[in-house]
């Protein structure tokens, strides 16, 4: 039950916005350095559509892919206060502007709860493991990355809160750089969005699963299908955009929810059918709700849908649990649970012969 905030009483507490504002001047270094990492994730139910400043629509649930991994790090060095934080940034060490507009939104977006932040010079350096811009999440592992880096500076400088409270500032933070950062600071599935059947749950920052999962569900793969590489062809923010008029919103955000309830109790009792038949439904749901948006797009591609097809006719004739699920994107991937990969491998050669990513959930 990690990253579940407790109050004195022992119950869930969930903090609000303005629990993260700081209520007293940080003890701020002259010069600073540090390194995180953060992983992306995969979510089986889906966050699609928001309300508000990156408040989500729908609740939703992810598993971290422990093996596609934004590394970070920073040196913050004291300047005269600015308007504006400044910093430079390099990716995969070459310099990135087309990233840096979205790094700057994210700076001016926390400077309310983290305002000692213009008082520094950042100099950023970031690499991924995996492809960035294809459907994997990259943003997610990207701004989860940047929000510990600041909330780690700030815990050093900072006195009197609780583990528990700087885990919940950090997905906070990240959410304001990307939605689905939020869940990248959980240690293995994050629930974000409020959900009655989750104590702790809010809008503003996502929580650990707060349940335990049942054994069948312990050791899972994700294979990553690399379909399509390169920047998708609609983003992920216009597509969010796209569900403030889609005729189908109050259907989804019912659906999500009921989703959400459903998988949940999958995963306590180990039910695998139940596991992938949500997981596949919200796959498609995602990608039918961008083809009925207006203006429709479509970023499945050909190869996705013959593989869709494949390891539903595999499951149909193995009796094997493997399931599939969609990002924002053409990549497919794959779960399936590690005692079956040697069967998958030596059943479905194929499968392992399309460029790919292998992570750990």
């Amino acid at each position: 039950m990690k990253f579940v905030p407790l109050s004195q009483s022992g119950r869930p507490l969930e903090y609000r916005p303005e629990d993260f504002r700081l209520r007293s001047e940080p003890s701020l270094p002259g010069k600073w350095e540090g390194e995180v990492r953060a992983p992306s994730n995969i979510a089986l139910v889906k966050y699609w559509g928001k309300k508000g400043l990156q408040v989500p629509m729908n609740p939703s649930l992810s598993f971290i892919l422990r093996d596609a991994v934004t590394f970070t790090s920073a040196t913050a060095e004291r300047i005269p206060p600015a308007d504006e934080v400044r910093f430079t940034l390099r990716f995969e060490g070459r310099p990135a502007p087309a990233f840096e507009p979205k790094i700057h939104t994210f700076f001016r977006r926390i400077l309310p709860y983290s305002p000692w932040i213009r008082r520094y010079r950042w100099e950023i350096h970031s690499r991924n493991n995996f492809p960035h811009s294809a459907g994997i999440a990259s943003s997610a592992s990207a701004f989860a990355a940047l929000a510990l880096l600041v909330v780690q500076l700030e815990k050093e400088a900072t006195a009197g809160q609780s583990d528990e409270y700087w885990r919940a500032k950090a997905s906070f933070l990240a959410r304001l750089g990307s939605g689905s950062a939020s869940r990248s600071i959980t240690d293995r599935i994050g629930i974000w969005g409020k959900h009655p059947a989750v104590p702790g749950s809010s809008d503003f920052y996502a929580v650990e699963f707060p349940f335990g999962t049942h054994p069948a569900f312990d050791d899972l793969r994700d294979l990553v299908l690399l379909l399509q590489e390169g920047r998708k062809a609609v983003s992920s923010t216009a597509g969010h955009q796209l569900m403030e008029a889609h005729p189908y919103r109050e259907a989804r955000i019912r659906q999500a929810n009921t989703h959400l309830a459903r998988l949940i109790d999958a995963l306590r009792t180990g039910n695998w059918d139940e596991f992938g038949t949500v997981t596949e439904a919200e796959a498609l749901s995602l990608h039918a709700l961008m083809m009925a948006s207006d203006p429709s797009f479509i970023l499945m591609n050909p190869d996705t849908l013959k593989w869709i097809e494949k390891i539903r006719r595999f499951r149909r004739r193995h009796d094997l649990p493997v399931y599939f699920t969609l990002d924002a994107g053409a990549n497919l991937h794959v779960i399936f649970p590690a005692r079956i990969e040697d069967d998958l491998r030596r059943r479905m050669p194929d499968l392992f012969d399309v460029p790919h990513l292998l992570s750990r959930l």
